[in-house]
């Protein structure tokens, strides 16, 4: 991405969206019963509140009446059948792993099969999105994780802990292709969840290969474990990589929350919040994720930045639009061109 000289006047910025992700599927219920929704009554609400606090992309997770995180998809259109409802304007993006909350005790946690996976792609009612990962890899989401962060969470026994610590995230590349091309037939919108610069290029691959055309929402994931930790460093180089035509949301874990999204506020760029992320404000007090929209709208009226409603939001998202090559895609989104048939140098983009 691109920054000219008045990038960080918030009047030329776009709105800001914010994402919450307020289900927390890693969680027991015990763990955050203040803010942890289970009835299928308490998931719709805990939408409905999300909404009214500010937040525009709604990360979709769901919940058995047990408590336990629910891998049949039947509650999935349940719950989204309740979300249209509800919240008609919020995005409705539903997390690609369905669930990943071990199914019995001792066992790791686990996302699930390729086959189950891409089914979401027959979601009714069809959600805004769904989330994909890029390029199989380890998702130790425990990594970053201090003990003051997870004392006296179901995370402090070691069975729930090592359980989440040897998870890995299966992306491999028939997979994702084929998960590709579900999605945009469904007219379901992929947002990319990426760790990585490497996983980034790979996407920029399946662009020019013709197995995406569509709008590039993408979040930058710094939860280290197999994806990039939250080092400036490593966050300011893949907001370069990034195309000025992609819409980009940063994206961290605990107490690392806050302080990446208010850098994403500054820049322009996009939040996302919830306690599948974080359950703190400050070392010691737990937040809701209801108080963590607050707070990011806060931040962002501080610093002048307007945030969206949930029609901006979905214009900012290009929600429904689709394109119809790699040529016109690479177009949209600021990349070069293909080099064609014989050109010799670098390929670029044509004075319109």
């Amino acid at each position: 991405m691109d920054f000219l000289d008045d990038s960080l006047f918030p009047e030329t910025q776009d709105k800001l969206v914010i994402t919450v992700a307020p289900y927390g599927p890693e969680w027991e219920p015990a763990d955050f019963p203040q803010d942890i929704a289970v009835t299928m009554e308490e998931q719709i609400q805990k939408a409905v509140d999300c909404s009214n606090a500010g937040a525009t992309v709604l990360h979709v997770h769901a919940r058995e009446a047990d408590g336990k995180g629910s891998k049949r998809l039947s509650r999935f259109n349940e719950l989204l059948a309740g979300l249209r409802d509800a919240v008609p304007d919020m995005i409705l993006q539903v997390g690609g792993s369905i669930s990943f909350s071990p199914e019995s005790e001792g066992e790791k946690a686990k996302w699930l099969s390729d086959d189950t996976r891409h089914m979401l792609a027959e979601l009714s009612p069809k959600p805004d999105q769904v989330t994909i990962a890029i390029n199989t890899s380890q998702m130790n989401i425990v990594e970053l994780m201090t003990e003051d962060d997870y004392a006296g969470s179901s995370f402090a026994r070691p069975d729930v802990y090592n359980a989440y610590r040897e998870m890995t995230v299966p992306a491999g590349p028939a997979w994702v292709e084929e998960h590709l091309r579900r999605l945009s037939a469904a007219g379901i919108q992929t947002h990319f969840q990426l760790a990585s610069v490497p996983q980034l290029e790979t996407v920029e691959r399946l662009i020019r290969h013709g197995a995406y055309a569509g709008p590039l929402n993408l979040t930058w994931v710094a939860i280290g474990g197999g994806f990039d930790g939250p080092n400036p460093c490593n966050m300011m180089e893949f907001i370069r990589r990034v195309p000025n035509g992609a819409c980009l949301t940063l994206e961290s874990v605990m107490r690392n929350v806050l302080p990446i999204n208010t850098m994403a506020i500054a820049m322009g760029l996009h939040t996302r919040c919830g306690i599948e992320d974080t359950l703190w404000g400050r070392k010691g007090q737990r937040m809701t994720s209801v108080q963590q929209i607050e707070q990011l709208v806060r931040i962002a009226r501080e610093l002048g930045r307007d945030v969206a409603d949930g029609k901006e939001a979905r214009r900012i998202y290009k929600i429904g639009t689709f394109y119809k090559d790699a040529d016109e895609t690479l177009s949209k989104l600021g990349y070069t061109p293909n080099r064609k048939a014989g050109e010799r140098g670098v390929p670029r983009r044509m004075a319109a």
